[in-house]
């Protein structure tokens, strides 16, 4: 049957669509942590739908939520008043630490980085955006043009004028044999030199850990450091969270709360794991910025009702569980028996990462050099022993990601471990 599903597939979607292994899956259901394949096969799911269900599947306070709202009314458009719009709204204004916010809600995190950058450049009158190295943010003809990734821009073609800045990879690039200090300084210092050769920017653009490009991150406080420079000239900040928010990364709810002496961004993008599989995104800005176009706009799609309802049960159930504190203690517990692991894996460059959202990259033995056949291995292999995890990272795919759901207990993470343990090994 699978096969039969894998030529009717590719015989009527893109050649580009991408399918994990070399003989892809159909999941067929779910239930906590793990899920089945319609070959019966049992799996942990360390990878959660792309870090999307962040709770749990079949988690029953959101399929209830959803069921009985389904029931009364499931889209109407903007154009009309919408409760769970309007409640998940002051939620989400309340959490992002935003003063005076207003909330837009779209389908996917690329529609809403999307918004922001249509926001900031109609907001600052300009169409030059400063983003990161080896960023990622979304699939649309604008995201593209931001992301900083080669492996994800199919066209240099691009409505802006992208400025790329150092400081997302810690490891890599010119200015990575300096400690924390001085990398930060120098990531400052090219940054304000970069603006001494253009006109100011409408906006930075960065993922506080980089998601597509391997969880990769700067040392704290970087993004604060920029944002001293970026008020200088008026530039805002935008805060793409769509991967490292409600709470993944354990130690803060937003990711650019690591970031934070300088306060709160004056943009932040969200979606994935706010829907728990739900088709959530959406942008938090301050209302002067939110409340700058002067022209009609509408979501057809974005806030609909029942997909509103089933963001606010899922934030519910998060909040009331401390999942944050459950990817702090569990995520912290996993990621030190994956560097124990990796001590012994020649394969291994580094492991990193925070709460439940861990890279770990992998390159040819005694060198720096990417190896993307052992990443392709190791995720095959990690499949073979009933787990799923998932890859990316800049220089052409060096890194697995694991990012199970927030729910995961400690058994869980230690099984995980075990069989990515043994995968990893066969590397060697």
């Amino acid at each position: 049957m699978t096969d039969d599903l894998l030529g009717r597939h590719r015989s009527v979607l893109p050649d580009w669509l991408a399918l994990y292994y070399g003989k892809p899956l159909e999941i067929t259901h779910g239930e906590g942590r793990h899920v089945w394949d319609s070959d019966g096969n049992r799996y942990l799911d360390f990878f959660g739908g792309i870090l999307t269900t962040m709770t749990a599947h079949a988690l029953p306070e959101v399929t209830k939520a959803v069921s009985e709202q389904a029931g009364r009314i499931v889209h109407s458009s903007t154009l009309y008043l919408n409760r769970p719009m309007v409640e998940l709204a002051e939620r989400i204004a309340k959490l992002s630490g935003i003063p005076d916010a207003r909330v837009f809600f779209t389908t996917s995190g690329t529609e809403a980085n999307d918004t922001a950058l249509m926001l900031a450049t109609t907001y600052r009158r300009s169409n030059t955006v400063l983003a990161m190295r080896n960023s990622y943010h979304g699939r649309s003809f604008s995201s593209v043009g931001i992301t900083g990734n080669r492996g994800w821009s199919p066209t240099s073609l691009s409505p802006l004028q992208t400025l790329y800045v150092h400081g997302g990879v810690r490891t890599r690039g010119p200015f990575a044999a300096l400690g924390d200090y001085d990398f930060v300084a120098a990531c400052v210092d090219d940054l304000k030199d970069l603006l001494g050769h253009t006109r100011p920017p409408a906006a930075l653009i960065a993922e506080p850990i980089q998601g597509v490009g391997g969880f990769t991150s700067p040392p704290d406080g970087l993004y604060a450091a920029f944002r001293e420079v970026l008020r200088e000239h008026g530039v805002l900040w935008i805060a793409d969270e769509v991967q490292t928010g409600w709470g993944r990364t354990g130690e803060h709810f937003w990711g650019w709360q690591a970031h934070g002496r300088s306060g709160p961004p004056d943009m932040l993008t969200f979606a994935k794991g706010i829907g728990n599989g739900m088709s959530i995104g959406g942008v938090v800005a301050r209302a002067e910025i939110m409340n700058c176009l002067d022209a009609n706009s509408i979501s057809t799609f974005g806030g609909t009702q029942i997909t509103m309802a089933a963001g606010l049960a899922n934030l519910n159930y998060l909040l009331e569980h401390d999942l944050q504190g459950n990817a702090r203690r569990v995520g912290g517990l996993l990621i030190e028996r994956l560097r124990a692991a990796a001590a012994h894996v020649p394969a291994v460059r580094e492991v990193r990462g925070r709460g439940l959202m861990i890279g770990i990259e992998l390159a040819k033995p005694g060198t720096d050099e990417a190896d993307p056949a052992a990443v392709s291995a190791v995720l095959e292999a990690a499949r073979e022993g009933g787990l799923l995890i998932g890859k990316g990272g800049g220089h052409d795919t060096s890194a697995l990601r694991v990012a199970p759901p927030l729910s995961l207990s400690v058994a869980e993470a230690g099984e995980g471990a075990a069989i990515l343990e043994r995968a990893l090994r066969g590397t060697s």
